[in-house]
């Protein structure tokens, strides 16, 4: 109860506690891990239980094979599956069958995947979810696509993960047509009326495949307006640069009340540095507490990147000094190409010694600061700094430090 309640101290606690800790029990405590994301402490608890000379079981090993697939730990996986083999466990488990393929598949391994899939008894429809899910997690979109079409030939019938996940891979490679014909087969079969999952799929394949007019149809029909369908809207109106758009539909979801998250702030972050809109930027980026959303380095370096884009740099070494982690390196180079957008020599300098810092390999960095130096018109000090990058150090690994002088770097 506790275990899947996500009291997992308490579950603990309590197992602990058990005068016979059996089979039965260590499975309980090791689904509750699978169950919430603890995959590692999963695998913990099952080599502890198998020094008690206790041996797994088909439902114990499923959990196992769960765990192995969220942290993608394969060679935790392949001696579970030994075991099974070795044992003879579940030959008819459907459930264990399914764990084993969708562990490979989310591994990668798609050839070890297939190779359990095609020896299975009984091939249902969550057995090629498990595929089709491993194939489009690794960006494989048209083996994807070959998997849902040798599914629709046999016996298994294509369900809202399905249709969901091919959608997905629809528009990871484009393939509009095929991405309208399993719209065709959703709106026949009902299923958006059952699954709102599907509407923010269908928003999200057409944004990608760069239909925007029909992703902005769909999205105005939907009868639930989801986050995972404002996020989809909103970045497919700014991948495509479509800036206005995306920030029209931003403030239209907030006029309606629906409540952003982390994913839609990056995106309208984004937006504001495509549109120079460094104002507009700034507030969003200040009401996110209001949201009950805690600014990520994500955010804060797409705020960096907003400053610093449009001449802001007081404002962007503020937000970078003050952010969770001040050495992620990403904010950094953000700030540098700032630098080098305007023509801060100063200020970059400072920025190039504080980014060697963090990595002294960074060949953005170099070439930025050499690029400047040879704009700048100081060609023995950019072939310093090409000399420096083809020997992947700065200064022998000694930085020089400069101090942070806001009226004389930033202006």
């Amino acid at each position: 109860m506790y275990a899947k309640c996500g009291a997992l101290g308490k579950a603990q606690q309590v197992f602990d506690e058990l005068l016979v800790q059996d089979v039965v029990s260590w499975t309980a405590l090791i689904s509750g891990y699978c169950q919430h994301q603890h995959g590692e402490k999963a695998l913990a608890c099952l080599h502890k239980m198998q020094q008690t000379d206790l041996l797994p079981n088909a439902m114990t090993l499923a959990c196992i094979l769960k765990a192995c697939s969220s942290i993608g730990s394969v060679n935790d996986g392949r001696i579970a599956h030994a075991d099974i083999i070795k044992r003879g466990i579940g030959r008819n488990d459907n459930a264990l069958g399914v764990a084993l393929v969708d562990m490979y598949a989310k591994c990668g391994l798609f050839s070890e995947a297939k190779h359990v899939f095609d020896k299975l008894a009984v091939q249902d429809s969550s057995m090629w979810n498990a595929i089709i899910t491993g194939y489009c997690q690794y960006g494989h979109g048209h083996e994807a696509v070959d998997c849902y079409e040798f599914m629709r030939h046999g016996a298994a019938k294509p369900d809202e993960v399905t249709y969901a996940c091919i959608l997905k891979a629809c528009g990871s490679i484009g393939a509009l047509d095929k991405g309208q014909e399993i719209h065709f087969e959703i709106m026949r079969e009902r299923w958006l009326e059952k699954f709102s999952m599907l509407g923010s799929a269908l928003v999200d394949m057409y944004a990608k495949c760069g239909a925007l007019v029909k992703a902005q149809k769909v999205f105005d029909k939907l009868a639930i307006k989801d986050a995972a369908a404002w996020t989809a809207l909103i970045a497919g109106y700014f991948q495509r640069g479509y800036g206005g758009e995306a920030l029209a539909s931003f403030e239209q979801m907030l006029h309606e009340g629906h409540t952003p998250d982390e994913a839609i702030f990056s995106y309208v972050l984004k937006t504001c540095s495509i549109l120079a809109a460094p104002e507009k930027g700034q507030q969003y980026f200040e009401v996110m507490t209001c949201y009950g959303i805690i600014p990520t380095l994500e955010h804060h370096t797409c705020i960096i990147d907003l400053f610093s884009r449009w001449g802001q740099f007081a404002k962007a070494f503020e937000v970078v000094t003050q952010m969770p982690s001040s050495d992620h390196l990403p904010a950094w180079l953000s700030l540098l190409a700032g630098c080098k957008r305007w023509g801060n020599l100063q200020a970059a300098r400072f920025v190039f010694d504080h980014v060697v810092q963090l990595d002294t390999k960074s060949a953005v960095a170099y070439l930025h600061m050499s690029s400047m130096y040879v704009d700048a018109g100081m060609q023995e000090e950019a072939e310093k700094i090409e000399a420096m990058r083809k020997e992947k150090m700065y200064l022998g690994g000694q930085c020089i430090t400069r101090s942070l002088e806001s009226n004389v770097l930033l202006g």
